[in-house]
């Protein structure tokens, strides 16, 4: 039987093309406990009535965008120390420093590939299997 994690991945990304890309990839890991917004405030709602172990999130998007979710979900007591990884299209080292400054937990540079996702989470939340 293939591995199944109970791991619940919130993945937020204003592309369709790149959710699906990033839901497939961790469908593969054995992640199907996966939800998806389209912002970084539907992210946020979405957080307050279902919390989650690991928020993906694209850096570039409308209303509010990785930077500004990342700062919420690390001023909200409940979401707080929930891993952040943000997805980057470019190696923005100005981007890097305010993540991390925010307290990101790592990073994903697209395109991505399921090794480089699967070592990305483990480097956050340990062994998948």
């Amino acid at each position: 039987m293939a591995f199944k994690s109970q791991l619940k991945v919130l993945i937020v990304d204003d592309q369709r093309t790149s959710r699906m890309l990033i839901r497939d990839a961790l469908d593969q890991l054995g992640i199907s406990q996966i939800t998806m917004a389209v912002d970084g405030e539907e992210a946020l709602k979405m957080l307050m009535s279902a919390p989650c172990h690991i928020i993906i999130s694209d850096f570039n998007m409308p209303k509010v965008d990785g930077l500004q979710l990342l700062k919420a979900v690390r001023s909200y007591p409940p979401t707080k120390k929930t891993p952040f990884i943000i997805l980057t299209g470019r190696g923005d080292r100005e981007l890097v420093q305010k993540a991390a400054a925010l307290g990101v937990n790592n990073f994903l540079v697209k395109p991505i590939s399921v090794p480089v996702l699967q070592k990305t989470i483990e480097a956050v939340v340990g062994k998948l299997q």
